[in-house]
């Protein structure tokens, strides 16, 4: 282990004791009853860490090409991390159906439930919802007496998913029955429920009031967002017009697709016909319709990728208690105890148009997340142990995404409408770039008007085709996560673009390229292409 390498593996130890809980989401061993100190001295701890790591790799000289990789990865995400610290973000962290609410929760259930003794930890980890969230509550009256207010929609949209959390660990109990750990167990229950409730009732009724009425952050905020989920500055104003035109390409391809459903048909009256003709009704049918086609998946990829037989292992769950609209992805633990997973909320629904969600289980399993993040967990002797864990947003999600394309290239939508709902996701994602870049810098639409809520909830719904259940709290994530929505786009072009200059090399195999790429780990989209092709 060169000197690089070893700080990433020691930054990567250190924080999962800084916080346990994101140790739990990553998969990282760590002291299963400690919890998270989401307060103000928790906060800075965790500063003051990056900023150690990085005068330590400031001293360092890397030893070789897999090193100049890893070092620069560390330095980019950590100078990212203070960046956004800097501007008091962690003050003011009030992120709907995704952030510390959601991490606190899925910690629990990503436990795991074999013995007496992983109850017991299970247990400890619940009762200590209600400090853990009363320290948060600490940091944003902080940020409240500082002048840093989150927006007051993203309050209230977190009082509601608190309220909707307090009373979802009935289920996790009931799995565990009567035994030995039921007292302890119920305690413990009773403490997060207080602690959820208490969060929902203080986010609504004393920071709502203070928060702020606009949802935009503005430029400096937005900076700072975007390159946290890109790792890299880019030019927004050349991102927006793109984005106006990639929507605008793709509904093109979607009209020629509709017309294929039925002759004449717009996509709206093609979507009625796929949703009347290919859909399941009940939450058992949809967790099987997924296991089946996430199987399928698996299949299909093994014959143009290489798939380690660890990641051939993949749990598909319902995302209780969820009320983000999408689904997402975890990834395998450390030490391969725990695979991957991909999470899928209901969203209030009982029938489930599956039609839509292929290209979702291509995105967040194979070929998407689950091979990409699986095949860096593997790669301990070529990716450092933080890249391993830290990945960026455009880098994973531009995989992902690409991931959806290269499925039809290679001819996976096959069944009745699959590459009209692949085609639906991608405008989704186009009208994602629009929306973020165009409300949080206050940019006009092509029309001339200005964007709020009600407007990009009608152009989500409208453009990008968002199913019905995804609109509201796609457009809430939006506004409550600057940067991140923009990801997916910007990151499968920067994967494209890859793909094309190194086609054009002698030699190449795309099922090599494959390969090569995914086994460099993640990087920031700025570094993307010598990553791909480090100069000699």
């Amino acid at each position: 282990m060169t000197p690089i390498f070893q700080l990433s593996d020691d930054h990567v130890t250190a924080e999962a004791v800084l916080d346990p809980v994101m140790a739990t989401m990553r998969g990282i061993a760590a002291d299963p009853g400690a919890l998270t100190d989401y307060g103000p001295e928790g906060v800075e701890a965790r500063a003051g860490l990056a900023r150690r790591t990085l005068a330590a790799l400031g001293e360092l000289t890397p030893e070789s090409a897999q090193d100049r990789v890893a070092g620069a990865h560390l330095r980019e995400r950590l100078e990212a991390q203070l960046a956004w610290h800097d501007l008091g973000e962690p003050l003011r962290a009030v992120k709907a159906h995704f952030g510390i609410l959601t991490s606190v929760h899925d910690s629990v259930d990503m436990l795991p439930r074999d013995g007496d003794e992983d109850w017991h930890v299970i247990a400890l980890r619940l009762a200590g919802v209600e400090p853990m969230l009363a320290g948060w509550r600490s940091a944003l009256g902080e940020g409240l007496d500082r002048g840093l207010p989150a927006a007051r929609r993203q309050a209230l949209e977190a009082a509601a998913q608190a309220d909707r959390y307090a009373g979802v660990h009935e289920t996790l109990l009931n799995g565990y029955g009567e035994g030995p750990r039921s007292a302890e167990l119920r305690a413990a229950a009773d403490a997060a429920y207080r602690g959820y409730a208490g969060l929902a009732a203080y986010l609504r009724d004393e920071y709502a009031p203070r928060a702020s009425e606009v949802d935009g952050v503005g430029a400096e905020r937005y900076a700072a967002g975007a390159r946290l989920s890109l790792g890299a500055d880019v030019d927004l104003a050349e991102a927006y017009e793109w984005g106006w035109a990639e929507l605008e390409r793709i509904e093109r391809e979607l009209a020629t697709e509709a017309a294929r459903v039925r002759p004449g048909a717009s996509v709206s009256q093609a979507q009625e016909i796929l949703d009347a003709a290919y859909s399941v009704t009940g939450e058992e049918s949809y967790v099987d319709w997924l296991r089946a086609a996430h199987d399928r998946a698996l299949e299909a990829a093994a014959e143009h990728f290489d798939i380690p037989e660890p990641l051939r292992a993949l749990d598909v769950t319902i995302a209780h208690g969820s009320a983000s609209g999408a689904p997402y992805y975890s990834g395998p633990s450390e030490d391969g105890a725990r695979p991957g997973r991909t999470w899928w909320p209901l969203g209030g629904r009982d029938r489930f148009t599956v039609w839509r969600e292929l290209t979702t289980v291509f995105h967040e399993g194979v070929p998407g997340h689950h091979l990409q993040v699986g095949t860096a967990k593997l790669a301990a002797d070529r990716v450092s142990r933080f890249a391993r864990v830290y990945s960026v947003s455009g880098h994973a999600e531009g995989w992902a995404l690409y991931a959806e394309r290269l499925a039809d290239e290679l001819g996976w939508y096959s069944e009745p409408g699959t590459r009209l709902g692949m085609l639906s996701g991608s405008a989704m994602r186009a009208a994602r770039v629009v929306i973020d870049i165009g409300a949080h810098l206050d940019l006009p639409l092509p029309d001339g008007s200005r964007w709020d809520f009600e407007t990009a909830c009608r152009i989500l719904r409208e453009r990008g085709l968002a199913a019905p259940h995804q609109v509201h709290a796609e457009v809430v994530r939006y506004l409550g996560w600057p940067g991140q929505a923009i990801a997916y786009k910007l990151g499968e072009r920067a994967w494209l673009q890859a793909r094309k200059e190194a086609s054009t090399r002698p030699g190449f195999a795309l099922r090599t390229w494959h390969h090569d790429a995914l086994a460099i780990g993640p990087v920031g989209l700025a570094a993307l292409r010598d990553a791909l092709h480090p100069a000699p």
